[in-house]
């Protein structure tokens, strides 16, 4: 493939790996700036390029500020959701809030997820491909080998969720997805089908899952067999593979131990949380200042987009939520937020966010969670719902008690159950990027109407039905220039 930009992958031992800024965002040798074959010589080496991925991940490779890895990822794909609303305009992310960047495919926004996963996926495969020559332990070789081919199957599946059309269970799913990357060089590569992307992320998964069998992690941003169980329940459930889903989420969350409610109103900044399996810590070397996922979720950092359009909850969400329940407590109604202490510059609006806190008015850290065992407990639920099986109600009970005290055991069977365990996922993953995906697997049409979104800042965009081309995001017309084997979607 050819390269337009030069690239800039960097790889410092002491501080952080990455950052390529290629037109085609899955070719090339991941650094220019050390010797390749020194930097994959050894399991020692390859743990510190391992590490790099892991600091990677909420760092800002674009010019503009808000890209800053997956947080801003996660930001993207709840602004494009319904339950996450901008009272007021705002410039970061309202291309997507409205829906004009999806079927742009000259917009940044299309871009940033095209090029933030690929460049994620060709830093892996430089570990994955290098591991088995590499001088070091069997043990060191897994330790090393299985976080990559974890974070390549993951950032394969957020991709082809994004620009593929969704997986139907059953179906020969031969509509196209994304190309299948694998190899560290030049190669151009087609788009592959949905169905085959899904067979590589599974394949990838399965290894991952046998390799880290046994290991410690260092700390939370490090992916164990936890993650390795909870990614893989997460595909199965996008693909419909309910009892798969549901035996891995039993597996990740066995051991693990769900928020107190003092815990849960304590900010969701802290990545050493009991309930967290995998999340970013960010230190303060390493800070990203006003492109810190805390810059523009957090609602008490003193940023432009915070002081003048803090992110609210849908309105009618929230008023689902009991006063009871903790996640009530986290989202101010009449948005004066009683128990922060905000300056008088910051404009007040309803049902705003303190869900994520910054370290402080003048520190936008704030830790990023990417999993949590919350996630498997709904993730079990509900498909032990669609399957029919009887503790699906019991495991919802599990959950919801720990939110919500007064919470009595559902009577709900069926449908009923499944969209009751849904409507727990859009309050408790709220912020956490899931309500674009959600929506896209279960088919479901976007549904902003009735409630606190502005129309004029939504460009009208209140309804979207599930048969909308822009479900499907454009492919970067970038790629497509530098690699003409990639067809576009439909414009």
């Amino acid at each position: 493939m050819k390269s337009n930009f030069i690239k800039q992958i960097l790889f410092i031992i002491v501080i952080v790996v990455l950052g390529s800024c290629s037109e085609d965002f899955s070719e090339k040798k991941p650094t220019e700036f050390v010797d390749y074959d020194g930097a994959t010589k050894t399991t020692e080496n390859l743990m510190t390029f391992l590490n790099g991925i892991h600091r990677s991940l909420y760092i800002t490779y674009e010019s503009n500020q808000n890209e800053a890895g997956l947080g801003g990822l996660m930001q993207q794909t709840d602004i494009v959701g319904d339950d996450v609303v901008f009272p007021i305009t705002n410039s970061w992310f309202l291309q997507v809030y409205n829906w004009n960047a999806l079927s742009n495919e000259n917009s940044q926004d299309i871009r940033f997820p095209y090029r933030t996963y690929y460049r994620i996926i060709r830093n892996a495969n430089s570990i994955i491909n290098a591991t088995d020559t590499a001088t070091g332990s069997i043990a060191d070789k897994n330790i090393v080998k299985g976080q990559a081919l974890l974070y390549r199957a993951f950032c394969h599946f957020q991709l082809v969720q994004l620009y593929g059309k969704r997986y139907v269970n059953g179906e020969t799913n031969n509509q196209l997805g994304v190309p299948i990357i694998l190899t560290v060089g030049n190669e151009n590569f087609p788009r592959s089908t949905v169905e085959e992307v899904y067979t590589q992320i599974n394949k990838d998964l399965d290894q991952a899952n046998i390799l880290l069998v046994g290991y410690t992690r260092l700390n939370n941003s490090h992916l164990n067999l936890k993650v390795a169980q909870g990614l893989k329940a997460r595909v199965a459930l996008t693909q419909g593979e309910w009892a798969i889903a549901a035996d891995y989420a039993s597996k990740a969350r066995l051991g693990m131990n769900l928020m107190s409610v003092a815990d849960y109103g304590a900010g969701f900044n802290d990545f050493n949380n009991k309930e967290w399996m995998w999340g970013s810590h960010i230190n303060e070397v390493q800070t990203q200042y006003f492109g810190n996922f805390g810059a523009y979720m957090s609602r008490n950092f003193s940023s432009t987009v915070i002081r003048s359009c803090p992110k609210a909850i849908n309105s009618k969400l929230y008023n689902l939520i009991p006063s009871t329940d903790v996640r009530s407590t986290i989202f101010s109604k009449d948005g004066n937020h009683p128990n922060l202490s905000l300056a008088s510059n910051f404009a007040k609006f309803p049902y705003t966010s303190q869900k994520f806190l910054s370290i402080s008015a003048g520190d936008s850290r704030c830790d990023v969670p990417y999993m949590r065992a919350a996630e498997m407990y709904l993730i079990e639920a509900e498909a032990k719902a669609r399957l029919g099986q009887p503790d699906a109600a019991t495991i919802l009970f599990d959950f919801e008690k720990a939110r919500n005290p007064e919470y009595a055991l559902s009577t709900n069977t069926g449908q009923a159950l499944v969209d009751e365990v849904l409507l727990q996922r859009r309050i408790e993953l709220w912020g956490e990027g899931f309500r674009f995906f959600d929506l896209k697997r279960t088919n479901s049409a976007l549904d902003r109407t009735g409630a606190n979104h502005d129309s004029a800042l939504t460009n009208g965009v209140m309804t979207v039905l599930p048969t909308d081309k822009r479900w499907q995001w454009l492919i970067p017309r970038a790629e497509i220039n530098a690699n003409p084997l990639v067809k576009q979607n439909e414009l």
